[in-house]
This record gives structure tokens, C-alpha cells and sequence, in this order.
């Protein structure tokens, strides 16, 4: 056995065990107690027979009865002769009178308290009116207005006359109606002071009435809550026959507690066919439960099912007398649910350990109902208990596991899921660094080769020209030392401004012309050429990288060296202004300046690198010559469109 198979049958046992207790407490032998009530366990017994169900007289006379008293021993079960009750139904004449039961009990020596008595009984079974009689009045009446379904489920309780002139009791009269077919039965009574007895009367109301009212509704409204989930899933039709499975239970147990404003007949018609309905949306649940169609006995089951709702029918009279064809009825139901457990547990049994809980479940509750069979045709005493309208309880426990279950195995498979997830995220994660790696090394890589191949290109351009000139004059030999020195000069300085443009700026111009101006002021010491320094605070350059400040290097390096070539300017001042969408360098002498446009037909070759390289950088280059100097000024955006 499974564990969710040991916890039902643990909740099952449990739920017997409280009832039991709470039966067996209701039966303590209080006799020794003072005040304690007297039971009455003796009777005389006669049944007449009248035309109808007639109110019951106010005074009866037990002595004006005939004088036909049986002593018999309560509880009073008189059996049912099964086969009388189908003649019954058969429409024979004697199906027309209306049968009495008298019980006459006498009473000995009352309680000491003999104040505030109370007749308490667990159990009066009769289909018509029932009236007590107390010293030959009418004292308590009960189902007045005909048949009643609910009779057997409450318990017999009045108070007597507590008037001070009122006469002891000594005995009581009990005047029970019912039909031919039908027979009666009572538990035995007991008379006391109502403090001693409103106890047991209420725990039984409670257990046989309340408490399988609250069950019933319970399970009904978790069935309300099961069809507006298949409202939202109507592929999981499951949660539909759970639906009927509730309302069948409830309709089924609905006569035990509540009179409905129908017609009696039709009133049985639907409690009793409901009983087969349950059977038959349990049979489809199983089924539900372990995939197998099983369509002879499906077919079977609509068959039975249907034969007895048409023979039933009130308005066709086939069997007309409803009530007294109840308890033959019941064994064909008790048939039909044991053939549902049987081959249903077998073809769960291996397939669906849910199908094994609802087999055991509805095994339990045919119990129940064979147990509520042998009480209602009084083969068991009369103060037993009717087990059946327990069954919701059953049903609650058992559909209430089978909720559990899969809400833990939800829980469980999110869990895996998510365990899944998380695993398969985890190798993704790792796959996504390895990756991520492999990138980082190929751009490294990569990365080493653009600037191997960039520094390659800019001092073959830059200092590999100078030094072949400068080697072609000298192997030519009209060139000065001077010249040459000058020429080495200009190459050192280009290998510097090569190695200080691979040196991070972070997109801070300043800080790329700081590096200029500490490479530049040793030069200008030995010139006489001042250097004025009025660089301002300008907005960073996100697009400032390596090969950018080299370019930006060789424009202002290129303008100062032209100022130190062609001019006799004795000043320089470099400094920057910004705007709102760049930022200017730019470079003034004293020199008296030049014909921009003759320079730049008469070569040029310099302003023509400058213009060049800022155009790399999306940037321009502007001359303002006049006779006090020139102003050359580099313009630099702050976004590059690339």
C-alpha cells in the first residue's frame, strides 16, 4: 500500500473512531447518579387499520384499543417481509389501508427530580404521523402532513407538562402511521429531567442530521469550485465528472435533512435515482482515472440506470408506491457500486494508484449503504446509526487526497522544472563564457594586429620617409649636418608621438594635448619661442581611441612644426574653446602669416596631411593669416557619425 493510500485509511479510521466514541458516550449507564433518567425498555404492542392518514386524535384511551397488546422489548425492529412489499407495489388491495402502530409503555417510579421531564428517544421509524400521548393526552406530534423522508434521522424529543397540578406519568402512548408495505421500529426511550437528557439529544441531532449536512455541503461546494475550473480547462474533463460526483452525493443525502416543497413521490423518485447517478459518475471517473473505455460495462450501467429512473417514474406508475419499493431497490444499487469497485479496482490497480483511492472510497461507502439497507428493513436494532449519510465524508476525504496529490505533484514537477531550467541556464551561462572567451581572445587578437598593422603604416609613412630621405641626401652628400640633425629630431619626435598615442586618454582631450605639450616644450627652449598655454576644460570625446589621437597629434604637431620652419614668429599659443556640438583646438603665432592659397598650389604637401587626417576624425582644419600671424584652428565633434 502506498503512502497516500495509508493516510486515507487513516483518516478513515479516525473519522470512525470520533463517531464510535461519540456514539458509545450517548450509551453510558447513568442510572446511579441522582436525578439520572429512567429508561424505558418495555412496551405493549398492536397495529390497527384505518382508511387513511387521519390527524391524530387529542385524547386516546388506551383501554378503549383492542385489547390485542404483544409484549415486546425496545428496541422495537419488527422485520420486513420483502416479498409482501413487492405484492404492495403490485397495486393489491390491501396497499390502500393505512396501518397504525400502537406502543403502549408503561411507567414505573419517576426520577427524583420530577420537574422539567423530557421524553428522549434516538430513533422513531414510521412514514406517516407520529403522536405521543402522555397519561392519554396528546403531548408531541410530528410529521403531520403525510409521508416525510427525514424521520429516521431525527431523534424523538419533547418536554412534558411541568404544571404544578399536573398528574405523574404513567404512561405513554405512542400512535405511529404508515402505509401497508412499510413497517416501523423505535429505540428505547428514555424519560428524565431535561438538563440529563438535552445532552445526548443534541450530540445525536448533531451527528445525524448537522454534522452529514455540513459534509454534504462541504463536498457539494468543493464540486461548484471543481466545474468552474473545467469552465477554464475543458479538456480536463475529470474536473466535470467530480462535479457530478458532488452533486450526485448531495442530492443523494438531501431527504435526510431538509423537507423540499415537491410532491413526496417525485421527492423519492430524485434521492432514489440519484443513488444510481453517483454510481454512475464514479464508474466514469474510474475510467477517467485508468484509460479504459470498459464499454459493455458502461452500457451496462446506463441500462440499469436508466430502467430504474423509467420504472420509478411517478408519473408513468409503473411502480407506483414509491416508498415501498425503496429498500428493493437498494440491493440492485449495492450490486451495481460493487460490480463498479470491483472491475474498476482491478483495471486500476496497476494503472492509476488515484484509481485504487477512489475503489477504496467508493468500497467504504457501499458498506455504508448496505449497512443503512439492513437498518431501514430493521434487520439491525433500531438505535443504530445510519452510516450512509457519512459517505460525503468519505468522498470529501478521499477526492480531498486526490486534490493533495496532484497539488504536491504540481508543486514537485514545477520544482523539477525549474531544477531543469536552472541546469540547462547554468551549461548555457558556461557556454556563453567559453564563447564569450574565445571572442574576447579573437578580438585581442585581433585587436594587436589592426594596431601592429597601423603603427607599421604610419612609420612607414612618417618616420620610415624621413629616414630614407634623409639617408638618399647623405649617401648624396649635399646635405648639412645640421639638416641632418634636424631630420633625427623630427624622426625622435614622431616615434614618440607614435609611442604616446598607444597610451589610454579615456576620451580626455587635455590630457592627449598634455602629453604634446611635455614632448614639445623641451624643443622650444632652445628656439627662443615661447609657448602660452590656454587650454580650458573641454567635454569628453567618447570616440577618442588610439588611431584617432595619433591623427589629432600629427595635425597640431604638424602646425607647430610649420611655425618653426617658415616663420620667424617668436610666440605660440595653443588653447581650446568648445560649443554645443564640438570642440575647437586652436594654435596662434606671431609670424606674420602667409598666402594660404599659394602654399597650397605650390604643394603644399603638410596643410594638404592636415586636412587629411582631420577629415579622418570627421573633423575640419581652418587658416587665418594676416600681417600680425596666422590662427590655425582644429575643429573635433563630439559624436562621430561612424
Amino acid at each position: 500500500m502506498d503512502r497516500a493510500s495509508r493516510l486515507l485509511a487513516n483518516l478513515l479510521l479516525l473519522f470512525s473512531i470520533a463517531v464510535l466514541i461519540v456514539a458509545a458516550s450517548l450509551y453510558l449507564d447513568d442510572s446511579g447518579a441522582a436525578g439520572a433518567p429512567l429508561r424505558l425498555s418495555h412496551a405493549g404492542w398492536q397495529e390497527t387499520v384505518s382508511s387513511g392518514y387521519t390527524p391524530p386524535p387529542q385524547t386516546v384511551d388506551s383501554a378503549t384499543l383492542p385489547a390485542a397488546w404483544q409484549p415486546v422489548p425496545l428496541p422495537f425492529s419488527p422485520p420486513i417481509a420483502l416479498l409482501r412489499q413487492a405484492v404492495s407495489g403490485a397495486g393489491n388491495a390491501p396497499s390502500a389501508a393505512i396501518h397504525v402502530t400502537w406502543l403502549k409503555i408503561a411507567v414505573g417510579q419517576l426520577p427524583a427530580d420530577g420537574r422539567h421531564l423530557a421524553l428522549y428517544g434516538a430513533r422513531v421509524k414510521t412514514d406517516g404521523t407520529i403522536a405521543v400521548y402522555v397519561n392519554g393526552k396528546l403531548a408531541h406530534q410530528a410529521q403531520q402532513n403525510g409521508p416525510s423522508w427525514n424521520s429516521t434521522r431525527t431523534p424523538l424529543w419533547f418536554m412534558l407538562d411541568s404544571d404544578a397540578g399536573a398528574q405523574p406519568v404513567h404512561e405513554i402512548l405512542l400512535r405511529l402511521e404508515h402505509s401497508y408495505a412499510s413497517q416501523t421500529s423505535l429505540s428505547s426511550l428514555r424519560l428524565g429531567p431535561a438538563s440529563s437528557l438535552r445532552a445526548a439529544y443534541h450530540v445525536r441531532l448533531w451527528l445525524q442530521q448537522q454534522l452529514p449536512a455540513l459534509l454534504s455541503s462541504a463536498f457539494m461546494a468543493v464540486g461548484v469550485f471543481a466545474v468552474f475550473v473545467w469552465l477554464r480547462r475543458p479538456h480536463e474533463i475529470a474536473y466535470l465528472l467530480f462535479f457530478n460526483l458532488a452533486a450526485t452525493a448531495f442530492l443523494r443525502g438531501l431527504h435526510f435533512y431538509i423537507d423540499l416543497p415537491v410532491e413526496n413521490d417525485w421527492f423519492a423518485w430524485l434521492t432514489v435515482n440519484s443513488l444510481f447517478w453517483l454510481v454512475l459518475a464514479v464508474h466514469f471517473f474510474l475510467c477517467q482515472l485508468h484509460q479504459r473505455p470498459l464499454r459493455w460495462l458502461t452500457h451496462a450501467l446506463l441500462a440499469v440506470t436508466l430502467l430504474v429512473g423509467v420504472l420509478t417514474l411517478p408519473g408513468l406508475a409503473l411502480l407506483p408506491n414509491m416508498p415501498t419499493v425503496t429498500p428493493l431497490i437498494y440491493p440492485v444499487a449495492a450490486l451495481m457500486s460493487s460490480v463498479a469497485c470491483v472491475v474498476g479496482g482491478v483495471c486500476a490497480w496497476r494503472h492509476s494508484t488515484e484509481g485504487r483511492l477512489v475503489v477504496y472510497g467508493l468500497f467504504a461507502c457501499t458498506a455504508m449503504g448496505v449497512s443503512d439497507w439492513l437498518l431501514q428493513n430493521n434487520l439491525i436494532s433500531a438505535e443504530g446509526w445510519y452510516l450512509g449519510a457519512y459517505a460525503p465524508a468519505v468522498c470529501f476525504i478521499t477526492f480531498g487526497i486526490l486534490m493533495y496529490r496532484r497539488y504536491i505533484d504540481a508543486i514537485a514537477e514545477v520544482e523539477r522544472v525549474n531544477a531543469s531550467l536552472a541546469e540547462r541556464l547554468k551549461k548555457r551561462e558556461a557556454e556563453l563564457e567559453d564563447s564569450h572567451q574565445r571572442l574576447r581572445a579573437i578580438e585581442l587578437r585581433q585587436t594587436i594586429s589592426d594596431e601592429r598593422q597601423r603603427l607599421m603604416q604610419d612609420m612607414h609613412d612618417g618616420l620610415g620617409s624621413s629616414l630614407i630621405s634623409a639617408i638618399r641626401s647623405v649617401e648624396r652628400g649635399n646635405i648639412s649636418d645640421e639638416r641632418v640633425s634636424q631630420i633625427l629630431k623630427d624622426c625622435l619626435d614622431d616615434l614618440k608621438l607614435t609611442i604616446d598615442s598607444m597610451e589610454p586618454v579615456e576620451a580626455d582631450l587635455l590630457l592627449l594635448l598634455a602629453t604634446l605639450r611635455f614632448r614639445l616644450e623641451p624643443r622650444l627652449e632652445g628656439t627662443g619661442v615661447s609657448l602660452l598655454w590656454e587650454v580650458r576644460e573641454t567635454p569628453s570625446l567618447p570616440w577618442l581611441n588610439p588611431s584617432s589621437a595619433l591623427h589629432i597629434l600629427r595635425i597640431v604637431q604638424e602646425s607647430i612644426a610649420n611655425i618653426l620652419r617658415h616663420t620667424t614668429a617668436t610666440e605660440i599659443r595653443v588653447g581650446t574653446t568648445a560649443d554645443a556640438h564640438g570642440v575647437q583646438v586652436y594654435i596662434a603665432d606671431n609670424g606674420g602669416g602667409f598666402d594660404l592659397e599659394q602654399a597650397l598650389r605650390q604643394g603644399g604637401r603638410g596643410l594638404q596631411n592636415q586636412r587629411r587626417r582631420a577629415a579622418s576624425v570627421d573633423g575640419t582644419v581652418h587658416w587665418a593669416c594676416s600681417g600680425a600671424g596666422t590662427v590655425f584652428t582644429l575643429w573635433l565633434p563630439l559624436e562621430r557619425k561612424g
